[in-house]
């Protein structure tokens, strides 16, 4: 049975799994009941599962490292956003994510059907924490990339980046940097405002000197206040302290640390003026894409044999952050990329009332599915499919 008919085969319980997991999404580092889902599924297919004492999260694995020592990875992330949906804050799965998952078990349950034997590891990585920007480091922790040569992974595309039947071979976040700070001078009265400090016009000159950041203009990058609390009840009290979040964004991951030196550089010059203290305090960050040329090639040579030459577009672009590019920054010898499908994302990403063309994961799934066994035939030592 070849991929097209495997998958037409298994098209009702594919939609059914996209169907479950989107009506019982679970947030960062609470996917209990999403783990034991996916468990289930691969263990009753005879895949080896490793799951995590100390964390959410599912390793399904299909062959063997042997001759050639190779290994290829297929990565979803498993968590949902909270966020107010019609007028109640929930658990919501707007970023895709159940989508993402219901590709990657789309793509085991076809391999499977085909009873696809790799000569070799197939790897299957159900992450934890993405919207947090934690589940990818976790996972390099664990240790579950190290045996890994080729990882693919996936992310619905909005209408206005990849049309419905149309697929990038990578997409290109960018990094993003979020800090969360504090000014910590002195209250005065109203009346006597040369004994404190105001933190209120501190907070304006920080804003002021981060729009005078220049770094080079080739590459976007861009850092703004998104968040400024400060003073009480009390209308006759200057407040001398406040807090503040900071959004960091650039294209390229020497900009971003290049941004984050000049943002500190700002914070020092404005305690010493004002004579106070400004700490800032580095929260989740992502890192930029790493696109792997090789594996690239692949992705656009199974889009291309999936969809037509026609639907096959240039990689994606987009300020976006994404986890996944942390297990390339760690390992750079990893080959990795992200497969952008198109399938009419509408209103947009993290939008409450997100939708999508569900037809368009049974696309992504031969897609992704194709991109496998490629890399076996091309890196690897070949595959076997059994009669």
């Amino acid at each position: 049975m070849d991929i097209k008919q495997s998958i037409g085969k298994l098209r009702p319980r594919i939609l059914d799994i996209f169907d479950h997991l989107h009506a019982h999404p679970e947030t960062s580092w609470n996917e209990v009941n999403t783990t034991a889902f996916i468990s289930n599924i691969l263990t009753g297919n005879q895949c080896t599962v490793k799951t995590f004492e100390d964390c959410t999260g599912v390793i399904g694995e299909i062959g063997e490292i042997g001759e050639g020592n190779f290994t290829v990875g297929i990565r979803s992330d498993i968590d949902a956003l909270w966020q107010e949906v019609n007028g109640t804050f929930q658990a919501n799965h707007s970023c895709g994510h159940d989508g993402h998952m219901a590709l990657a078990l789309g793509v085991f349950l076809v391999l499977k059907e085909m009873d696809f034997q790799p000569r070799g590891k197939l790897k299957f990585i159900f992450q934890p924490a993405e919207e947090k920007g934690m589940g990818a480091l976790k996972m390099i922790e664990e240790k579950v990339l190290d045996d890994v040569d080729f990882l693919y992974g996936v992310h619905l595309r909005p209408v206005e980046e990849v049309k419905d039947g149309q697929a990038a071979p990578a997409i290109v976040h960018g990094a993003a940097q979020f800090i969360k700070g504090e000014i910590a001078g002195t209250d005065a009265h109203g009346a006597r405002p040369h004994q404190g400090q105001n933190a209120i016009e501190i907070g304006a000159a920080f804003i002021t000197l981060l729009n005078g950041i220049h770094l080079n203009p080739s590459i976007p990058y861009s850092v703004k206040m998104t968040q400024f609390f400060a003073g009480g009840e009390s209308s006759n009290i200057i407040p001398g302290r406040a807090t503040f979040s900071l959004d960091l964004r650039a294209q390229d991951n020497a900009v971003m640390e290049e941004l984050t030196k000049k943002v500190e550089k700002v914070a020092e010059s404005l305690a010493i003026v004002h004579g106070v203290d400004v700490k800032l305090e580095p929260g989740t960050n992502v890192a930029a894409a790493i696109v792997n040329d090789q594996a690239q090639e692949i992705m656009s040579e199974a889009i291309a044999d999936t969809l037509g030459e026609e639907n096959l577009v240039a990689p994606v672009i987009t300020t976006g952050g994404e986890d996944f590019h942390f297990y390339t920054l760690k390992r750079p010898e990893l080959k990795a990329t992200m497969l952008g499908l198109g399938c009419d994302l509408a209103p947009g990403l993290h939008h409450p009332n997100m939708t999508f063309n569900k037809e368009a994961l049974l696309s992504g799934i031969e897609i992704l599915t194709k991109a496998i066994i490629l890399t076996f035939e091309k890196y690897g030592k070949g595959v076997h499919l059994h009669d």
